[in-house]
Protein backbone atom coordinates (compact mmCIF):
# COMPACT_ATOMS: atom_id res chain seq x y z
CA UNK A 1 0.00 0.00 0.00
CA UNK A 2 1.08 3.54 -0.56
CA UNK A 3 1.59 6.24 2.01
CA UNK A 4 -1.55 8.01 0.82
CA UNK A 5 -3.61 4.84 1.25
CA UNK A 6 -2.30 4.03 4.71
CA UNK A 7 -2.13 7.42 6.38
CA UNK A 8 -5.85 8.05 7.12
CA UNK A 9 -6.14 4.80 9.10
CA UNK A 10 -4.75 6.26 12.33
CA UNK A 11 -5.88 8.99 14.65
CA UNK A 12 -3.87 11.03 17.11
CA UNK A 13 -3.20 9.11 20.35
CA UNK A 14 -5.23 9.92 23.43
CA UNK A 15 -3.58 12.16 26.03
CA UNK A 16 -1.78 10.40 28.86
CA UNK A 17 -3.65 10.06 32.13
CA UNK A 18 -2.13 10.26 35.58
CA UNK A 19 -2.73 6.54 36.06
CA UNK A 20 -0.56 5.76 33.05
CA UNK A 21 2.46 7.14 34.89
CA UNK A 22 1.93 5.80 38.40
CA UNK A 23 3.56 2.42 37.73
CA UNK A 24 4.98 0.55 34.77
CA UNK A 25 2.14 -1.15 32.97
CA UNK A 26 2.25 -4.91 32.46
CA UNK A 27 2.10 -4.37 28.71
CA UNK A 28 5.16 -2.11 28.81
CA UNK A 29 7.15 -4.55 30.93
CA UNK A 30 6.16 -7.38 28.61
CA UNK A 31 7.22 -5.36 25.57
CA UNK A 32 10.59 -4.46 27.08
CA UNK A 33 11.29 -8.07 27.98
CA UNK A 34 10.03 -9.46 24.68
CA UNK A 35 12.53 -7.28 22.82
CA UNK A 36 15.35 -8.18 25.22
CA UNK A 37 14.73 -11.92 24.88
CA UNK A 38 14.32 -11.65 21.11
CA UNK A 39 17.75 -10.04 20.80
CA UNK A 40 19.31 -12.57 23.17
CA UNK A 41 17.78 -15.39 21.13
CA UNK A 42 19.22 -13.97 17.90
CA UNK A 43 22.70 -14.00 19.38
CA UNK A 44 22.17 -17.56 20.60
CA UNK A 45 21.07 -18.68 17.13
CA UNK A 46 24.13 -17.12 15.55
CA UNK A 47 26.36 -18.86 18.09
CA UNK A 48 24.64 -22.16 17.27
CA UNK A 49 25.24 -21.67 13.54
CA UNK A 50 21.50 -21.41 12.81
CA UNK A 51 21.71 -17.87 11.40
CA UNK A 52 23.97 -16.44 8.74
CA UNK A 53 25.14 -12.95 7.89
CA UNK A 54 25.05 -10.39 10.65
CA UNK A 55 22.67 -8.55 12.92
CA UNK A 56 22.65 -5.39 15.02
CA UNK A 57 20.92 -5.78 18.36
CA UNK A 58 19.34 -2.96 20.35
CA UNK A 59 20.31 -4.39 23.76
CA UNK A 60 20.15 -1.54 26.27
CA UNK A 61 17.98 0.67 24.07
CA UNK A 62 14.69 -1.25 24.18
CA UNK A 63 13.05 1.33 26.43
CA UNK A 64 13.18 4.03 23.74
CA UNK A 65 10.59 2.64 21.27
CA UNK A 66 8.54 1.21 24.16
CA UNK A 67 8.37 4.69 25.70
CA UNK A 68 7.39 6.32 22.43
CA UNK A 69 4.86 3.77 21.22
CA UNK A 70 1.73 5.09 23.07
CA UNK A 71 2.60 8.65 22.04
CA UNK A 72 2.34 7.68 18.37
CA UNK A 73 -0.61 6.65 16.25
CA UNK A 74 -0.97 3.95 13.62
CA UNK A 75 -1.14 6.73 11.05
CA UNK A 76 2.28 8.05 12.01
CA UNK A 77 5.02 6.78 9.70
CA UNK A 78 8.08 5.28 11.40
CA UNK A 79 11.44 5.19 9.66
CA UNK A 80 13.88 2.84 11.36
CA UNK A 81 17.47 1.78 10.76
CA UNK A 82 19.91 -1.14 10.95
CA UNK A 83 19.41 -1.46 14.74
CA UNK A 84 15.65 -1.57 14.44
CA UNK A 85 14.34 -4.83 15.90
CA UNK A 86 13.08 -3.02 18.99
CA UNK A 87 11.40 -0.33 16.90
CA UNK A 88 9.52 -3.00 14.97
CA UNK A 89 8.59 -5.15 17.95
CA UNK A 90 7.39 -2.22 20.08
CA UNK A 91 5.02 -1.23 17.27
CA UNK A 92 3.78 -4.62 16.05
CA UNK A 93 4.56 -7.18 18.80
CA UNK A 94 5.37 -9.66 16.03
CA UNK A 95 8.49 -11.64 16.95
CA UNK A 96 7.47 -14.57 14.73
CA UNK A 97 7.16 -12.46 11.59
CA UNK A 98 10.45 -10.70 12.25
CA UNK A 99 12.38 -13.87 13.04
CA UNK A 100 10.91 -15.53 9.96
CA UNK A 101 12.15 -12.56 7.93
CA UNK A 102 15.63 -12.77 9.42
CA UNK A 103 15.83 -16.54 8.86
CA UNK A 104 14.11 -16.55 5.45
CA UNK A 105 11.27 -18.79 6.59
CA UNK A 106 7.61 -18.92 5.67
CA UNK A 107 5.63 -16.16 7.35
CA UNK A 108 8.41 -13.62 6.83
CA UNK A 109 7.21 -10.01 7.00
CA UNK A 110 8.76 -9.13 3.65
CA UNK A 111 9.02 -12.55 2.08
CA UNK A 112 12.55 -13.04 3.33
CA UNK A 113 14.08 -10.41 1.05
CA UNK A 114 14.64 -7.76 3.72
CA UNK A 115 16.44 -9.73 6.40
CA UNK A 116 17.47 -8.09 9.65
CA UNK A 117 17.71 -4.51 8.44
CA UNK A 118 15.18 -3.81 5.70
CA UNK A 119 11.52 -4.12 6.70
CA UNK A 120 8.39 -2.53 5.22
CA UNK A 121 5.01 -2.91 6.87
CA UNK A 122 2.04 -0.64 7.60
CA UNK A 123 3.64 2.80 7.86
CA UNK A 124 6.97 1.33 8.97
CA UNK A 125 10.19 1.22 6.98
CA UNK A 126 13.69 0.30 8.11
CA UNK A 127 16.91 0.59 6.14
CA UNK A 128 20.57 0.01 6.83
CA UNK A 129 21.65 3.04 4.79
CA UNK A 130 22.42 5.73 7.33
CA UNK A 131 20.79 9.12 6.81
CA UNK A 132 18.71 7.95 3.86
CA UNK A 133 15.47 8.05 5.82
CA UNK A 134 15.61 11.75 6.77
CA UNK A 135 14.67 13.22 3.35
CA UNK A 136 12.02 10.52 2.86
CA UNK A 137 10.59 11.23 6.32
CA UNK A 138 10.49 14.94 5.51
CA UNK A 139 8.50 14.07 2.39
CA UNK A 140 6.05 11.99 4.43
CA UNK A 141 5.70 14.88 6.90
CA UNK A 142 5.01 17.26 4.02
CA UNK A 143 2.28 14.93 2.78
CA UNK A 144 0.66 14.80 6.22
CA UNK A 145 0.68 18.59 6.46
CA UNK A 146 -0.74 19.18 2.98
CA UNK A 147 -3.41 16.50 3.45
CA UNK A 148 -4.47 17.94 6.81
CA UNK A 149 -3.73 14.66 8.60
CA UNK A 150 -2.84 14.67 12.31
CA UNK A 151 0.19 12.47 11.76
CA UNK A 152 3.92 12.66 12.42
CA UNK A 153 6.86 11.29 10.48
CA UNK A 154 9.21 9.68 13.00
CA UNK A 155 12.77 8.80 12.06
CA UNK A 156 15.20 6.90 14.27
CA UNK A 157 18.89 7.66 13.78
CA UNK A 158 22.09 7.18 15.74
CA UNK A 159 24.80 9.61 16.75
CA UNK A 160 26.93 8.40 13.83
CA UNK A 161 24.25 9.36 11.33
CA UNK A 162 25.06 13.02 11.95
CA UNK A 163 28.01 12.49 9.64
CA UNK A 164 25.62 12.25 6.68
CA UNK A 165 24.76 15.35 4.65
CA UNK A 166 21.18 14.25 4.05
CA UNK A 167 20.46 14.83 7.75
CA UNK A 168 21.14 18.54 7.40
CA UNK A 169 19.30 18.93 4.11
CA UNK A 170 16.22 17.33 5.67
CA UNK A 171 16.40 19.44 8.85
CA UNK A 172 16.65 22.59 6.76
CA UNK A 173 13.55 21.75 4.74
CA UNK A 174 11.62 20.51 7.80
CA UNK A 175 12.15 23.79 9.64
CA UNK A 176 11.75 26.01 6.59
CA UNK A 177 8.45 24.39 5.66
CA UNK A 178 7.37 23.70 9.27
CA UNK A 179 6.84 19.97 8.93
CA UNK A 180 5.63 17.46 11.57
CA UNK A 181 8.96 15.63 11.70
CA UNK A 182 10.23 13.91 14.84
CA UNK A 183 13.90 12.90 14.77
CA UNK A 184 14.76 10.38 17.48
CA UNK A 185 18.49 10.17 18.11
CA UNK A 186 19.68 7.07 19.95
CA UNK A 187 23.05 8.41 21.07
CA UNK A 188 25.00 5.49 22.50
CA UNK A 189 28.29 7.32 22.27
CA UNK A 190 29.99 5.15 19.68
CA UNK A 191 29.65 4.96 15.90
CA UNK A 192 30.37 1.32 15.10
CA UNK A 193 33.84 1.29 16.71
CA UNK A 194 34.60 5.03 16.79
CA UNK A 195 33.83 6.97 20.00
CA UNK A 196 31.69 10.05 19.49
CA UNK A 197 34.34 12.18 21.18
CA UNK A 198 36.66 11.73 18.20
CA UNK A 199 33.97 11.51 15.55
CA UNK A 200 31.75 14.56 16.03
CA UNK A 201 32.56 18.24 16.44
CA UNK A 202 30.06 20.09 18.61
CA UNK A 203 26.85 18.50 19.82
CA UNK A 204 23.57 17.19 18.47
CA UNK A 205 21.83 20.08 20.21
CA UNK A 206 24.12 22.60 18.56
CA UNK A 207 23.56 21.15 15.13
CA UNK A 208 19.79 21.17 15.55
CA UNK A 209 20.00 24.75 16.80
CA UNK A 210 21.82 25.77 13.63
CA UNK A 211 18.61 25.07 11.74
CA UNK A 212 16.39 26.63 14.41
CA UNK A 213 15.01 23.15 15.18
CA UNK A 214 13.94 22.41 18.76
CA UNK A 215 16.05 19.88 20.64
CA UNK A 216 15.26 17.89 23.78
CA UNK A 217 17.71 15.58 25.55
CA UNK A 218 16.49 12.56 27.53
CA UNK A 219 18.80 11.10 30.15
CA UNK A 220 16.37 8.75 31.90
CA UNK A 221 15.62 5.17 30.88
CA UNK A 222 12.39 5.08 32.89
CA UNK A 223 9.48 4.59 30.48
CA UNK A 224 7.06 6.44 32.75
CA UNK A 225 9.20 9.56 33.11
CA UNK A 226 10.08 9.64 29.43
CA UNK A 227 6.43 9.60 28.38
CA UNK A 228 5.51 12.41 30.74
CA UNK A 229 8.45 14.41 29.43
CA UNK A 230 7.81 13.87 25.74
CA UNK A 231 4.01 13.81 25.49
CA UNK A 232 3.54 17.61 25.20
CA UNK A 233 6.56 17.96 22.92
CA UNK A 234 5.33 15.37 20.44
CA UNK A 235 1.86 16.88 20.62
CA UNK A 236 3.40 20.18 19.48
CA UNK A 237 5.07 18.46 16.53
CA UNK A 238 1.77 16.85 15.60
CA UNK A 239 -0.51 19.86 15.84
CA UNK A 240 1.77 22.85 15.33
CA UNK A 241 3.91 21.24 12.64
CA UNK A 242 7.22 22.10 14.23
CA UNK A 243 10.09 19.63 13.79
CA UNK A 244 11.80 18.30 16.89
CA UNK A 245 15.03 16.44 17.61
CA UNK A 246 14.81 14.21 20.69
CA UNK A 247 18.20 12.92 21.75
CA UNK A 248 18.36 9.90 24.05
CA UNK A 249 21.54 9.59 26.06
CA UNK A 250 21.58 5.80 25.95
CA UNK A 251 23.88 2.78 25.92
CA UNK A 252 24.77 -0.05 23.58
CA UNK A 253 25.34 -3.17 25.65
CA UNK A 254 26.62 -5.32 22.82
CA UNK A 255 28.92 -4.83 19.85
CA UNK A 256 28.00 -2.89 16.74
CA UNK A 257 27.01 -6.14 15.10
CA UNK A 258 27.97 -9.60 16.36
CA UNK A 259 31.63 -9.39 17.19
CA UNK A 260 33.18 -6.02 16.53
CA UNK A 261 33.24 -4.48 20.00
CA UNK A 262 36.55 -2.68 20.50
CA UNK A 263 35.59 -0.90 23.72
CA UNK A 264 37.69 -1.57 26.82
CA UNK A 265 36.05 -3.75 29.47
CA UNK A 266 35.52 -0.80 31.83
CA UNK A 267 33.37 1.00 29.23
CA UNK A 268 31.24 -2.06 28.61
CA UNK A 269 30.75 -2.49 32.36
CA UNK A 270 29.80 1.18 32.68
CA UNK A 271 27.18 0.69 29.98
CA UNK A 272 25.79 -2.37 31.75
CA UNK A 273 25.53 -0.40 34.99
CA UNK A 274 23.09 1.93 33.22
CA UNK A 275 20.87 -0.86 31.89
CA UNK A 276 17.16 -0.70 32.68
CA UNK A 277 16.88 -4.48 33.20
CA UNK A 278 18.31 -4.78 36.71
CA UNK A 279 16.84 -1.44 37.79
CA UNK A 280 13.31 -2.57 36.94
CA UNK A 281 13.81 -5.94 38.54
CA UNK A 282 14.83 -4.24 41.79
CA UNK A 283 11.47 -2.43 41.93
CA UNK A 284 9.41 -5.62 42.14
CA UNK A 285 11.45 -8.83 41.68
CA UNK A 286 8.47 -11.19 41.83
CA UNK A 287 6.48 -9.33 39.19
CA UNK A 288 9.53 -8.79 37.03
CA UNK A 289 10.62 -12.43 37.15
CA UNK A 290 7.13 -13.60 36.23
CA UNK A 291 7.07 -11.45 33.11
CA UNK A 292 10.69 -12.25 32.33
CA UNK A 293 10.03 -15.97 32.33
CA UNK A 294 6.86 -15.53 30.26
CA UNK A 295 8.72 -13.62 27.58
CA UNK A 296 11.69 -16.00 27.63
CA UNK A 297 9.32 -18.90 27.03
CA UNK A 298 7.41 -16.94 24.39
CA UNK A 299 10.52 -16.21 22.36
CA UNK A 300 11.84 -19.75 22.79
CA UNK A 301 8.56 -21.06 21.44
CA UNK A 302 8.58 -18.58 18.57
CA UNK A 303 12.11 -19.62 17.62
CA UNK A 304 11.27 -23.32 17.69
CA UNK A 305 8.18 -22.76 15.54
CA UNK A 306 9.86 -20.47 13.01
CA UNK A 307 12.96 -22.64 12.54
CA UNK A 308 10.71 -25.64 11.86
CA UNK A 309 9.06 -23.83 8.95
CA UNK A 310 10.15 -24.33 5.34
CA UNK A 311 12.43 -21.75 3.77
CA UNK A 312 10.74 -19.27 1.48
CA UNK A 313 11.25 -19.77 -2.24
CA UNK A 314 14.78 -18.94 -3.29
CA UNK A 315 16.33 -19.22 0.18
CA UNK A 316 19.03 -21.72 1.10
CA UNK A 317 19.90 -22.98 4.56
Amino acid sequence: MTLTEQAPSGTAPAPLRDGDLASLRDSDLASLLMIRHFEWKLLDLFAEGKLNGTTHTCLGQEYIPVSLNPLLSTGDFLFSNHRGHGHYLARFADPAGLLAEITGREGAVCGGVGGSQHIFRDNYLSTGIQGESLPVAAGAALHFKRAGLPHVAVVYIGDGTWGEGSVYEALNIARLWELPLLVVVENNGISQTTPGSVNMAGTVAGRARAFDVDHHRVTSNDVRHIRAELAPLIDRVRHQHMPLVVEFDTVRLGPHSKGDDTRPAREIEAARARDWYDALRAEDPERFDRHDEEQRELIAGVAADVLARPLVAGETA
